[in-house]
């Protein structure tokens, strides 16, 4: 069984910054592609940001470009999210993700198979 554990979320203001982490509970962590997805409330979950197993491609939601950054570290079996620049329409529980598929350009924001159970951002204006 995989299990994704995520931390770093928080109350913050508006510009400011953030970290999330996701901890993967397998020694083959370089085997899975991993995303980040979030869900407002009273919305539907959407993708975030998705990397490789290798880390060398990455792809991300068009209102996050330029400000949030996704990253792994295959030796600690974790996959970061970096947020920078933190918008209110940015508050939400954030998902890590993980399938055990090749990231490709028609496959980064669907068929993950295992989530963990969030992490909540709240940005204030």
């Amino acid at each position: 069984q995989v299990q994704l554990v995520e931390s770093g979320g928080g109350l913050v203001q508006a510009g400011d910054s953030l970290r999330l982490s996701c901890a993967i509970s397998r020694r083959t962590f370089s085997a899975y592609t991993m995303a980040w997805f979030r869900q407002a409330p009273g919305k539907e979950r959407e993708f975030v940001a998705a990397i490789s197993r290798s880390g060398d491609s990455t792809y991300y939601r068009d209102s996050v470009k330029g400000r949030f950054a996704i990253s792994r570290d295959n030796a600690k079996n974790t996959v970061y999210l970096q947020m920078n620049m933190l918008k209110p329409e940015d508050t939400a529980l954030y998902y890590c993700a993980a399938k055990n598929e090749i990231l490709r350009n028609n496959n980064y924001y669907t068929r993950y198979d295992y989530w963990g159970q969030g992490t909540q951002v709240t940005v204030s204006s």
